[in-house]
């Protein structure tokens, strides 16, 4: 199907069905691959809209990953729409939407990627567009942290550790994403990081006010003032 330009709260995005590439397990995750199509990957910490076969709406994924001609995503199926993304096999095909929403300042001097769980999702595409950067991991387990494959030379703690024991006295620029008692915890450990947070989305683009969250006193719209937003936002 040809894709489909959109203007979405002032932004260009794509709109195109894509066939599925692979799908592969990364320890409990699985690492979704599409055809790319003409949809641009956008800037890492972006997300799209990915159609779940047999449900009503779509689910948002960072993006993982992009080799050339390809979007890979990574999906933990822990409901009915990610465990229908992650059961998509080669040949089928999803529509999908984006990319949306606000990604990351890569021009920050010392980044240092700090991610918990699935909230890996979106750094590998991170350190590959930086050129490489260091990286501390959470996971709660063993299994779980499989998915470090993804960021090879990572740092790693599995619960009861966690992430922030591993942050050094002058960090630099962090660049986070993960569960919110984890972005938290950072938040008051490095003031001005760059956090990726996380909401439910019906549309990804401001129409529905579904992602709605309190941050810094006021209310935002994560799918466009975010999902990346900064500790002063």
């Amino acid at each position: 199907m040809p894709r489909e330009s959109l203007s979405l709260g002032g932004r260009v995005a794509g709109r195109e069905r894509l066939p599925v590439v692979g799908s592969e397990a990364v320890g409990p995750y699985v690492l979704l691959r599409l055809e790319r199509g003409e949809l641009e990957p956008g800037i890492p910490g972006q997300f799209f809209m990915l159609e779940a076969p047999g449900r009503l709406l779509p689910r948002p994924m960072s993006l993982c990953q992009a080799p050339p001609g390809e979007l890979a995503f990574l999906v933990e199926p822990i409901g009915p729409g990610t465990t229908a993304l992650a059961s998509l096999r080669p040949g089928e095909a999803i529509h999908v939407l984006g990319p949306l929403g606000n990604g990351f300042d890569l021009t920050v001097e010392r980044p240092l990627l700090v991610a918990g769980g699935v909230g890996i999702a979106p750094m590998p595409y991170v350190a590959e567009v930086l050129g490489g950067a260091p990286a501390i991991l959470g996971f709660r387990t063993d299994y779980h942290a499989e998915a470090a494959i993804l960021l090879p030379g990572a740092e790693v703690v599995v619960e009861p550790r966690l992430v922030t024991e591993l942050l050094p006295d002058d960090p630099g620029h962090v660049l986070a994403c993960g569960p919110e008692p984890m972005l938290e915890a950072v938040r008051a450990r490095v003031p001005g990081a760059q956090l990726a947070w996380e909401a439910p989305m019906a549309c990804g683009y401001g129409a529905c006010f579904g992602c709605v969250v309190e941050r810094g006193g006021h209310y935002v719209r994560l799918c466009l003032d975010g999902p990346v937003l900064r500790d002063a936002a």
